[in-house]
């Protein structure tokens, strides 16, 4: 398969920015990353390293090309560098709709007017920001999970004003990464799996945070039902948790019902820097979280 786009810009070196960038080299695509912090792109692909080998994870790129993808790898922190004669725009910034509006605005009056732009926004539908890009007919939701720890299954959704050529050169850039495509008919928020998602981790942090069961129970009861080797405390951890309340306030936003607000309890680990992998403490210590341990779910330990 072809390769839809030649040169691919990722705007923000976030946790999956950096994921999403190292899949698109390894893919074959040019790649520049912007962020207004010029030491983003090095500290998060250091994190991801240590947190995948502390874990032992074996990541979907083979470790020994993973020095040479970065080394491939440009960054800018000039908006004007990093979008010049770019095919295929990503934004993966903070969730947080006015941020992701200047954004798209940014990357509208720096790329080129053939660039295709697409959000990995993990909730919120593209028609909430495709206006402010200038372009609307050519902008797309591509929301990743954890593409290079095996979950490649990413989020595909059209816009108010998507041309059907657009969503077809998004589907082939999902697919030449080796990821499957989960189409998104009619807009909602969270797109597929992360509707799905959100129901599991709504009810565990309303669990956890009015103290009806502890955390680490409900991840042991999640890894001994579904088999995998991280509850849902663990992979919040993972993905930041300011990052899931930032979430969950989308969703509390959206519908005003108190039942959608995050606990208060969330907000507090969050005010205490407890922020998960990326801070060393979430509800977790790291680099070895207690649910890596081999007395976690074992029945002869108390």
């Amino acid at each position: 398969m072809n390769n839809p786009f030649e040169k691919v810009t990722i705007v923000g070196a976030g946790f999956l920015g950096t994921q999403i960038a190292l899949l698109s080299a390894h893919s074959g695509y040019k790649v520049i990353i912007y962020d207004t912090k010029e030491s983003a792109f090095d500290e998060t692909y250091n994190r991801l390293t240590t947190d995948f080998k502390n874990k032992k994870i074996t990541p979907a790129i083979p470790w020994e090309k993973w020095d040479e993808l970065k080394k491939s790898i440009k960054f800018s922190t000039d908006p004007a560098v990093a979008l010049k004669d770019v095919d295929f725009v990503v934004e993966a910034v903070f969730e947080d709709l006015e941020i992701k509006r200047k954004v798209f605005k940014m990357m509208g009056e720096n790329a080129p007017a053939r660039a295709i732009f697409a959000s990995n926004s993990s909730s919120m539908p593209i028609s909430r920001m495709e206006d402010a890009s200038g372009r609307p007919e050519k902008c797309i939701n591509t929301h990743f999970y954890l593409p290079l720890q095996g979950m490649y299954m990413t989020d595909l959704a059209p816009g108010s004003k998507t041309l059907p050529e657009v969503m077809e050169k998004g589907d082939a850039w999902i697919r030449s990464l080796g990821c499957v495509p989960l189409l998104v008919n009619k807009e909602i928020l969270g797109f597929c799996f992360n509707s799905v998602w959100r129901a599991i981790k709504k009810q565990s942090l309303y669990m956890w945070g009015n103290g009806f069961v502890d955390f680490r129970d409900i991840d042991r009861a999640w890894r001994i039902f579904s088999k995998m080797p991280i509850g849902p405390f663990g992979f919040m951890d993972t993905v930041g948790l300011d990052v899931v309340y930032d979430i969950e306030i989308v969703y509390y936003n959206d519908s005003k019902d108190p039942k959608d607000k995050p606990p208060e309890a969330l907000m507090e680990k969050i005010k205490k820097g407890e922020l998960g992998v990326k801070t060393g403490k979430g509800f977790y210590s790291y680099p070895n979280p207690e649910f890596l341990g081999p007395d976690f779910l074992d029945p002869k330990k108390k």
